[in-house]
């Protein structure tokens, strides 16, 4: 017979058991689907509470130290390299062939065999990627600048007039009606010259001329060079501070300008009727800026299509470097972002100037492939 006491104690015990058992079905599970990061981060920090508080792990922030290199998909790379090395005066410094499934996983495409020629100007790398198979498909031949796949990058110049005249020699592309000269009641772009046009397979270029005290000061060093580098690239985006979580919020970069655009000198250089844009300029530490294109008017720019692939000549990808692929992947993967490649390839060779690394698509679609070295 079972006294009052031992009913007492059968029953305390239960319920202390059905407790862990909650606990140790919520609280440590979740600590256990939580991806943990390498043992090297010495920055890494746990910190785990039972009961009614919230389970935690903090990991370190991602920050990019480098927005190492722009590059895009071209259809014909000996084509491209004649515009690129000869009317504008980039020089090559790599040039290979790669194949094999880890180079399909990167990209997100069967079947790749890939030219990848690099090009320098001043101090900034732009990147040639021919798709020797399987091709892809053209730049749609309306794209227009506030299309939401519209990506561009800025090659700084001493003289605006100049650079003009030698683009006009080789009978490029305008997307602009002619070089526009930003009027003063903007504050922040005041005296700016810019020139839209194209390269031979359609994407979008921008020579830029900044007047003292406008943009690096680098840009004022006195020189003999016309074409000097790249100061950044832009994309268009469809909601700045959605971007914003992206770029800042997760990749640590810093906003460093903003501004509001409008008028007709804006309207004629990016040949868009009645343009409006929130421009943001965001940087690392080293390496060009990435600047965002928010059309505030019009509004009717179109989403990147779906199946977008990165053997299409509308694939751009910025490459960006990070001290842990697998860090930033992660905080990516939590926040639902969209991956190219199918995890973090490891590179069998450092062919393509990276040992780890993958491709994620920002809130627009625009690519950004992170690395680590």
């Amino acid at each position: 017979m079972k006294t009052p006491f031992f009913k007492l104690l059968q029953r305390s015990l239960l319920s202390l058991s059905v407790a862990v058992t909650l606990v140790s079905t919520s609280s440590w599970g979740a600590i256990a689907s939580v991806p943990q990061a390498p043992d090297s981060i010495a920055a890494e920090s746990r910190h785990y509470t039972l009961g009614t508080n919230v389970v935690a792990q903090a990991l370190p922030q991602v920050r990019v130290q480098t927005v190492a290199s722009v590059g895009m998909t071209v259809s014909d790379m000996e084509r491209a390299l004649a515009f690129y090395t000869q009317v504008l005066p980039f020089r090559e410094i790599s040039d290979v062939e790669v194949w094999g499934s880890e180079y399909e996983r990167l990209q997100g495409v069967f079947g790749v065999r890939m030219r990848v020629v690099r090009l320098q100007l001043g101090n900034e790398v732009i990147e040639l990627t021919d798709y020797l198979t399987p091709e892809g498909r053209p730049i749609p031949a309306d794209s227009r600048s506030n299309d939401r796949w519209f990506q561009h990058m800025a090659i700084v110049v001493s003289d605006m007039d100049e650079a003009y005249q030698v683009l006009r020699r080789h009978n490029v592309q305008h997307v602009s009606t002619a070089p526009q000269r930003l009027p003063d009641y903007i504050p922040a772009a005041a005296g700016i010259e810019a020139f839209y046009f194209r390269d031979p397979d359609g994407h979008n270029l921008e020579i830029i001329y900044y007047p003292p005290g406008k943009g690096d000061p680098r840009w004022q060093q006195p020189t003999d060079q016309l074409f000097l580098g790249i100061d950044h690239t832009a994309i268009a985006v469809s909601n700045t501070d959605t971007s914003l979580a992206f770029y800042r919020d997760v990749l640590g970069l810093e906003v460093a300008g903003e501004s509001e655009n409008y008028g007709t000198e804006q309207e004629h250089l990016n040949n868009v009727f009645g343009a409006r844009l929130r421009i943001s300029g965001l940087r690392a530490p080293n390496g060009m800026g990435i600047e965002f294109l928010e059309y505030v008017t019009p509004r009717d720019g179109r989403s990147l299509p779906m199946d977008t692939r990165a053997n299409d000549l509308v694939h751009w990808q910025t490459t960006l470097v990070v001290e842990n692929a697998d860090i930033a992947a992660q905080r990516l993967r939590e926040r639902g972002y969209t991956f190219v490649s199918s995890d973090v390839i490891e590179m069998q060779d450092d062919q393509l100037n990276f040992q780890r690394g993958f491709l994620v698509r920002d809130p627009d679609g625009h690519v950004m492939r992170i690395i680590e070295r």
